[in-house]
């Protein structure tokens, strides 16, 4: 993601972060040897967001089928209707006797496991199943919702736009960090990446663009149902199913990657120029993390906005123009973040440093600023600006995408590199991608890593460049 204004006024101010973690309830009592069936927890257990994933299940695969009215674009407030069905198949990692999904401002109406209609209901922002017989340690079943309801314009904990976006011409769909649970029934939590399906139909004329590849497109009765493949294991936020006026338009990269782009024919041509770029990008940052991990790639630039840019899984998001340092950042991200994604939401610095790093490399590669010309840059920040008070590595929830994630999380990179050498350090980044591609790591895994390539003893280092806050002035 690129930040926002809202998002960077609050690099100042690093938030306290919330130290709740949901509890499981009790066990059944039972005869030794035989299950113990509980109810999984109401969240994945993140600090920053109790409520968001859910405990006890893990879920492969989403099929989301998904009908959308978009809204008469006269009267205020936005308003859409989005009715879905989602087939979910997921496996218990408990013995359970009930499970949540979150799901938040819409409404289930019906609740299928493996064939058979199940008791469930909604509280605040979960949907809690018990299904009938109750599941055993991996147990593997089919769970079908439906669902609907209206939407509008939800907003994050900052205020900032996200989920489901109703705009005048269909939605605009991103959901970091957790706002997946304003469109389906998900575990909202990287933790649980899930591979996914979808066909969204909508009014003849729209398009609606999801991850992955397109299928295929049928017209019938004034309604067109867009079906997209995203087979690739996927964390919820990076999700998306875009409606608007869209032209799409595919080609096949340098490196073999396909790529679809779907650009607003109302933004005018210097918009999406840069998306040209994508080829060369695509080779550029194949050298320096590994091959491209998913199936395709591509861009949206919607006329409408939500303030930031998105690296929406293999369909980067971009609000009104996709400049050339914001298409290298999201792209880099498809390794950084997406393939490798934080285990926390603490841990986000390895998602916006090293994009941002990326940036900074690619300029360079352009015979622009250089990586160490922009490393000075953010160094010539005086020592008493708030920019340095935040604590990288525990930034809080609400300082998740302050400025100093991004800037100060790059110069650690490029401090990390001038201190082991260029060897080391891209073959970290590499090894990083190959041992934590398709999962979760954290700032404890990165330091890890980054001591064995290196032969160093790099605590000191660490800690003064994620964990005090202050300027470092000595490493």
């Amino acid at each position: 993601m690129t930040a926002s204004p809202l998002r960077l006024a609050l690099a100042g101010t690093a938030a306290v972060a919330l130290t709740l973690t949901p509890a499981l309830a009790g066990a059944a009592p039972g005869r030794p040897g035989e299950p113990r069936f509980q109810e999984g927890a109401d969240g994945a257990g993140d600090p920053y967001f109790p409520l968001a994933g859910n405990g006890g299940i893990d879920v492969l695969h989403y099929d989301l089928d998904l009908t959308y009215q978009l809204p008469d674009p006269a009267p205020a407030p936005l308003e859409g209707q989005l009715d879905g069905v989602a087939t979910i198949e997921l496996r218990a990692t408990q013995d359970l006797h009930r499970f949540n999904l979150d799901l938040r401002g819409l409404t289930a109406s019906e609740v299928v496991v493996d064939g058979k209609s199940m008791r469930f209901d909604q509280v605040e922002n979960e949907l809690r199943v018990s299904p009938r017989p109750k599941l055993k340690t991996g147990d593997e079943v089919t769970v079908e919702i439906t669902y609907g309801g209206t939407t509008t314009r939800p907003t994050d904990i900052e205020g900032a736009l996200y989920g489901w976006v109703t705009t005048r011409d269909g939605a605009m769909v991103v959901s970091e960090p957790d706002g997946s649970a304003t469109w389906f029934p998900v575990s909202d939590h990287p933790t649980d990446k899930a591979t996914y399906a979808y066909e969204i139909t909508v009014p003849e004329g729209s398009v609606a663009v999801a991850n992955g590849l397109l299928e295929g497109s049928e017209t019938n009765d004034g309604w067109t149902t867009w079906t997209w493949d995203a087979p690739d294991p996927m964390a919820a936020y990076l999700a998306t199913a875009t409606v608007g006026d869209f032209e799409l338009d595919s080609y096949v990269a340098a490196n073999g990657t396909q790529i679809i782009d779907a650009v607003d024919p109302g933004l005018p041509a210097s918009a999406s120029a840069s998306l040209a770029l994508t080829s060369d990008m695509l080779v550029f940052f194949e050298d320096a993390f590994g091959p491209y991990p998913f199936n395709s790639y591509g861009a949206i630039v919607d006329d409408d906005s939500v303030g930031y840019a998105l690296e929406t899984q293999t369909r980067s998001f971009f609000s009104r123009r996709a400049a050339e340092g914001t298409v290298a950042h999201e792209l880099a991200h498809q390794w950084m973040g997406n393939h490798v994604s934080p285990g926390r939401w603490a841990d986000i610095w390895l998602n916006e440093g090293w994009a941002s790093y990326s940036s900074w490399m690619w300029s360079e590669e352009q015979g622009r600023t250089t990586a160490q010309e922009n490393f000075e840059d953010v160094m010539s920040t005086p020592a008493d600006d708030g920019f340095w008070d935040v604590v990288v590595a525990e930034p809080g929830p609400l300082c998740l995408f302050c400025g100093a994630i991004y800037d100060r999380g790059a110069a650690t990179l490029h401090a990390l590199r001038v201190e082991i050498g260029d060897g080391a350090f891209f073959e970290l980044a590499k090894t990083w991608v190959a041992e934590f591609g398709g999962g979760t790591a954290t700032t404890a895994d990165f330091t890890a890593l980054a001591e064995g390539v290196s032969g160093q003893d790099l605590e000191g280092f660490f800690d003064v460049w994620l964990y005090t806050p202050e300027k470092p002035t000595t490493w």
